[in-house]
């Protein structure tokens, strides 16, 4: 059993009188964790899992009298998939505000369902927390930095889905089952969304852009549909955790680029399994954008998992002057570039300098990345 980072959440905030809501892409482990805790919880407890249809009728239109026939003397309640739940968010604002001697949590593998479902019924009711798939601190600690170091560029290929470390053999077969659909199934069970070839072709051009500006309009003519559909798509996208946005850092100069932006994978393994690019290392012409996918991803999990709260961005001038990754906090300002090797002779540009003069400015390569991703 791999040891996630966010366990320590997780305990942190079961003790709280809120619901807990456990959200992340598919297949990452939400269930298992949610399992752990249950598990070792020593009350009266139920499980109730929201794929099986039976499990989800016990939860739709709910009365009082019901939940108590439910719940019974149960101390503990945890609910797995509940997005599949028609009006969940209500059913969890019952639970909060009637019952509360029982915890409860909840997983969901998407948050446009869920979001919707529960934002506003549960507004100071619930904690978020948020499981993406393993991060190389998680498989340092479990793994061993000599282990993992060997393995830096099979990781950067294949990825992190648990399912894919640890079954390596069979990682090729295991990305193309995800990426065939199931990833994001939860898009095509959306009433609004009709067409999975669209969202394929999306996708791959998408994958063919990390590391570089993405133009809806582009998109748009490359898909032949609106800009708006596209940006209607990549939300989407965004929610089901497939993808996230950096937006540009634009606020002193006035040849800031202010609306453009760059889009990455959350797991290089998903990139690459949806262009067929599991190529050998030392023969791919894509490993500067899949180093900048890792990091960036990399950095992602290790902030939210550390509830290290910055702000990220990438910067580019109308001069192509550009710098990767941005972050910002309520003190100051840290700026990076990424290259696989000779990152030290890299350095920041005068115009961010001048610009931002309390910038702190590293720049990470092979060598040095580790305590970027979160390894002292």
């Amino acid at each position: 059993m791999i040891i996630r980072d966010i366990e320590n959440q997780f305990d942190k905030y079961s003790k709280l009188n809120k619901v807990l809501v456990l959200l992340g892409p598919r297949q990452v482990g939400k269930t298992t964790l949610m399992k752990n805790y249950f598990n070792k919880a020593e009350v009266a407890k139920l499980w109730l899992d929201c794929d099986f249809e039976e499990d989800r009728n016990l939860l739709g239109n709910v009365t009082m009298n019901r939940l108590k026939t439910l719940l019974g003397q149960t101390k503990l309640l945890c609910i797995d998939e509940a997005q599949r739940v028609k009006n969940i968010g209500l059913t969890l604002k019952i639970l909060a505000d009637n019952f509360k001697d029982v915890k409860v949590m909840v997983t969901g593998s998407s948050v446009f369902d869920m979001a919707n479902e529960i934002s506003e019924p549960l507004t100071g009711r619930k904690i978020e927390l948020f499981l993406y798939p393993f991060s190389t601190k998680e498989l340092f600690q479990n793994f061993g930095g000599f282990t993992e170091n060997a393995n830096l560029e099979t990781r950067l290929i294949y990825g992190y889905y648990p399912d894919v470390v640890n079954n390596p053999e069979n990682a090729k077969k295991l990305l193309s089952e995800l990426t065939s659909s199931y990833l994001y199934k939860d898009i095509f069970l959306y009433e609004e969304i009709r067409s999975s070839h669209l969202l394929e072709n999306l996708l791959k051009a998408l994958a063919y852009q990390i590391g570089s500006q993405v133009s809806n309009n582009e998109l748009a003519q490359l898909t032949k549909v609106s800009s708006k559909t596209i940006e209607r798509y990549i939300h989407l996208l965004e929610q089901a955790f497939v993808i996230f946005r950096l937006p540009s850092y634009s606020k002193n100069l006035r040849n800031e680029l202010s609306k453009s932006q760059k889009i990455y994978f959350y797991d290089n393994g998903i990139r690459n399994a949806l262009i067929g690019a599991f190529g050998p290392f030392n023969l791919r012409n894509d490993i500067g954008p899949l180093w900048e996918n890792y990091l960036v991803s990399e950095r992602m999990k290790y902030l939210n998992n550390s509830e290290n709260k910055k702000q990220l961005y990438f910067w580019r001038t109308k001069q192509q002057q550009e710098i990767d990754l941005v972050e910002e906090n309520s003190e100051h300002l840290n700026a990076y570039e990424f290259k696989y090797t000779n990152a030290p002779k890299v350095k920041l540009t005068k115009t961010f300098s001048n610009a931002y003069p309390n910038t702190q400015f590293e720049a990470i390569d092979k060598e040095n990345y580790l305590k970027f991703v979160g390894i002292d």
